[in-house]
């Protein structure tokens, strides 16, 4: 291009209000001439969304420094991830207000980086006539604005030399961590005018300044006396004179003539309204211009060679979508499909065989297999399944004493806190609550530490789950470092119900958190360990993972447990069902006895010399067998009784 905008273009993501100040203050208005201006802007899911918000305020601030108008810069917006979307075309604004507002609206797109298929938008479809372009015979410059953090996920090399080849000049700006390489492939030469890399904040307000220093032009409307009659418009190096709705330009390019005056000039003025006659065959939309008319089309179409037919634009046909199935045009860009029984991925393009366990209300108890196009569910091990195909038998193998630690901290938000209660009351549902059995409390943190209900309080699994769906959310922060402390010093006490040690009944602490503790954990973890705690940790949403298996016990592949979102945990339930459900043991119905006990050292020296004989049976240690016998005899008395008796012959062996 060979416009006024012939210098570095450095469109920076800059801080929020005070670059947009700054460009509203820093002199008055730019006057560049007719000019058609298109921001392609990157709002993939890398792009932050405090980044995102300082893009929309820079542009903003740089809307009101330039002279818009449909005679004057004509700006169009176009965002773009895995697919592009018009923000608004070259002629859909004429009012800087109007484009403000259309700015402020936009939503990111949040899913992959397809620049090339944003660069292919732009030369198709952004600079046509259909959007708003002027005709190219008018010579208006046209620039294309790439503002981008990242590489790009498609080709952007060819596409991007065949939109300099139509005459669209193009800066490429990177802001962090975007691909040098990529932005010198897209820009236009000389690369060290064209082509920004920001890699630092700190540098905004240099390169701003520079930025507008050079894109403001002379108003030489305002310079020379022009002579217009009614109004003066900046052009490249010079000015036209326009007229007010109701005129038209005398043959001296100056002074107006009153419509009603045509009349006198019948050789001269042509009717207003051209579109009107019905006889313009545009197949879409008929605009006047000036003394004539333009055939546009709607969104999502464009104008044929004859300038009044249209075609739906066919996205797909670019060759750049990456879609691993099937790609789909549509009015907005292509979008990728999958094939029957598999799933779209969220970058947009990948497919993956469909889980219909994710994708159903399965109701497995335990956990959901698919199976081609249906599922089937399964119990864990030593568990039957019942007769409705979807539950397990109950949890009736041992004794636990369970405390579940809560995250109430104001991220959470009381919808998710709802959820929350109802995943703890489907663990509930799967162990055997009673006073012999499993004891549950409830403690729930956020700046401060609060026991809903200890371990001792209730005996079945209908008053655990009463109480917890009455559990109020307590909002404020994270305290995760209060919280374990509070579980080591008092839940696992016996006063709250724990029972005690020497019963040797698991303690197991359960903790969900959704985002990073505000204090330290690292003491309390550890100690709860320390206590033979068993501990679970469970992350939801921006959870860390580190915390997490700070939290956890060893092995983490066991103990850490995260879902992405509140709705879609239910799944970790399969995880903690095998691990927090008691191994065959220590059966609820077994008595409780210490391994000191007379009895309980006879049946452990017992099982000890049965494995020290298999031995000498295979011929291990078969020349110290008398010398066992005599051993096992000497053992068996010192630990039965101190004087023979017929009694200790018969628990030896030998009565």
């Amino acid at each position: 291009m060979r416009g006024l905008l012939c210098w570095p273009l450095p469109l920076l993501l800059l801080f929020l209000q005070p670059w947009e100040i700054q460009l509203q203050t820093a002199g008055p208005r730019c006057y560049t001439g007719p000019l058609d201006l298109v921001f392609v802007i990157d709002s993939s899911r890398s792009v932050r969304p405090f980044e995102f918000e300082t893009m929309r305020q820079f542009l903003v601030g740089l809307l009101r420094n330039l002279d818009v108008g449909l005679n004057a810069t004509r700006v169009g917006v176009i965002q773009y991830s895995s697919q592009v979307q018009s923000v608004f075309p070259l002629g859909a604004f004429s009012r800087r207000e109007d484009m403000e507002r259309a700015i402020r609206a936009i939503v990111p797109l949040a899913q992959g980086t397809m620049t090339g298929l944003a660069i292919q938008y732009a030369m198709n479809v952004a600079f046509s006539e259909a959007e708003g372009a002027r005709p190219s015979e008018e010579r208006v410059p046209r620039v294309l604005v790439i503002v981008t953090d990242g590489r790009p996920q498609d080709r952007v090399a060819e596409v991007a030399a065949q939109a300099r080849a139509r005459g669209i000049e193009i800066y490429a700006v990177g802001v962090q961590r975007a691909d040098v390489g990529s932005l010198r492939a897209m820009a236009s030469p000389p690369l060290d005018q064209h082509v920004f890399l920001v890699e630092s904040f700190d540098l905004i307000q240099e390169f701003g300044l520079q930025f507008q220093g050079r894109l403001c032009g002379k108003d030489l409307c305002a310079e020379q006396g022009h002579g217009c009659q009614h109004q003066c418009v900046n052009a490249a190096g010079t000015f036209y004179c326009t007229c007010n709705s109701g005129y038209k330009l005398a043959p001296d390019n100056k002074k107006c003539l009153a419509l009603s005056e045509q009349r006198l000039t019948p050789s001269f003025f042509a009717a207003l309204d051209l579109c009107a006659e019905g006889t313009h065959g545009c197949e879409h939309l008929c605009v006047n211009f000036l003394d004539s008319y333009l055939c546009r089309c709607r969104p999502g179409f464009a104008l044929q060679q004859d300038q009044r037919s249209c075609r739906a634009i066919d996205y797909c046909s670019f060759g750049n979508h990456s879609c691993q199935h099937e790609c789909v045009s549509t009015l907005v860009g292509p979008q990728c499909r999958c094939r029957e029984g598999h799933d779209l991925l969220p970058d947009g393009r990948s497919c993956r065989v469909r889980d219909f366990c994710n994708g159903v209300d399965h109701g497995c108890e335990f956990q959901c297999v698919s199976e081609g196009l249906s599922f089937r569910c399964l119990c864990p091990e030593g568990r039957r399944l019942q007769a409705d195909g979807k539950s397990c038998d109950r949890c009736r193998e041992g004794h636990v004493d369970l405390v579940l630690l809560v995250d109430g901290s104001k991220s959470v938000r009381p919808q998710n806190f709802e959820l929350v209660k109802r995943f703890v009351n489907q663990i509930v549902d799967f162990l055997d609550v009673s006073p012999e059995g499993t004891r549950i409390g409830l403690v729930q943190f956020s700046s401060r530490v609060r026991t809903e209900f200890p371990l001792g309080r209730y005996g079945t699994a209908a008053e655990v789950k009463q109480a917890v769906l009455a559990v109020e959310y307590m909002e404020r922060g994270t305290m995760t470092g209060l919280a374990l402390r509070h579980m080591v010093e008092h839940s696992f006490s016996e006063a709250q119900g724990a029972r005690p040690r020497d019963l040797n009944v698991p303690r197991v602490g359960l903790v969900f958190t959704d985002g990073r503790s505000q204090d330290d954990i690292s003491v309390w973890a550890a100690r709860a360990k320390e206590e033979g705690i068993v501990m679970y940790a469970v992350g939801v949403g921006k959870a860390v993972e580190e915390e997490l298996r700070e939290i956890a016990s060893e092995p983490s592949e066991l103990h850490v447990s995260y879902s992405p979102d509140f709705g879609t945990m239910t799944h970790l339930l399969e995880n903690l069902k095998g691990s927090i459900c008691p191994e065959e043991g220590i059966g609820a119905g077994t008595e409780l006895r210490s391994p000191c006990e007379c009895e309980s050292l006879v049946e452990f020296q017992g099982r000890t010399l049965g494995a020290l004989e298999s031995l000498t049976q295979n011929h291990i240690l078969w020349a110290w067998r008398r010398w066992l016998q005599g051993w096992r005899l000497k053992l068996c008395f010192r630990t039965v009784t101190p004087e023979p008796s017929q009694e200790a012959l018969g628990i030896c062996g030998l009565g």
